[in-house]
């Protein structure tokens, strides 16, 4: 038998092909057998039944607990932005003492400061924003080399750097447990009743902006 794929004879991409995020909810559905599923399961038995009834409860409540750990994953994304934030709006005060920093940069940086706790959408739009104030901050601070002299600066800088790897370290936790939770409720039959009975949907992960990836390709050196 010939491989399904073969990469001497299948047809190849040249141009590539990027990754993206699909901005979309699967709501979850059972269907007329899963009702007959349960439905015999009482028919052969009362004890068939109260244990699936039992399965069910227990399916319920991790599924509720999972839901926390979403929030409790997305929450700490919020933390980290609203810290990095504040030190954004250090270094954008340092830096205007030292050089004309853009005024607009200053007033950004307030109106960011109080949207980090939001939806999920609403979450990465600021997060994205955010990302942008720091880039333009950055280009500032290396456009002046005499500035990496003052510690204060320095320090901050540093700081900001910090705070971005910890941002994208939760990023990658909060998608780990939503990638748990759109696997989890498409388990049949227990969890998959379960959420279709709560009128469940799939959970969309962060994804980044067109513009970061536009950048990622780029030459930095």
């Amino acid at each position: 038998m010939a491989n399904e794929l073969d990469e001497l004879r299948d047809p190849v991409n040249q141009a590539g092909r990027d990754a993206a995020v699909i901005e979309k909810q699967l709501p979850i559905k059972t269907g007329v057998g899963s009702v007959i599923f349960e439905v015999l399961l009482w028919v052969l038995g009362i004890i068939p039944g109260i244990v699936f009834l039992f399965m069910k409860i227990k399916a319920g409540n991790y599924l509720s607990q999972l839901q926390q750990k979403i929030q409790h994953d997305a929450s700490q994304i919020d933390n980290y932005l609203e810290q990095r934030v504040v030190i954004l709006q250090n270094c954008a005060r340092l830096l205007d003492k030292a050089i004309d920093l853009d005024k607009t940069t200053m007033t950004q940086i307030a109106a960011y400061r109080s949207g980090a706790n939001a939806d999920d959408n609403a979450r990465n739009d600021v997060a994205q924003k955010i990302d942008s104030v720091g880039r333009s901050i950055n280009i500032a601070f290396e456009n002046y080399p005499d500035l990496k002299a003052h510690a204060e600066i320095a320090d901050a800088m540093q700081q900001n750097a910090y705070l971005q790897k910890e941002i994208t370290a939760a990023r990658e936790v909060y998608n780990d447990t939503v990638a748990t939770w759109n696997r989890d409720i498409y388990a049949w039959p227990t969890k998959m009743i379960v959420a279709s009975k709560r009128g469940y949907t799939t959970r969309i992960p962060f994804s980044t902006s067109a513009e970061v990836k536009e950048q990622a390709r780029g030459v930095f050196f």
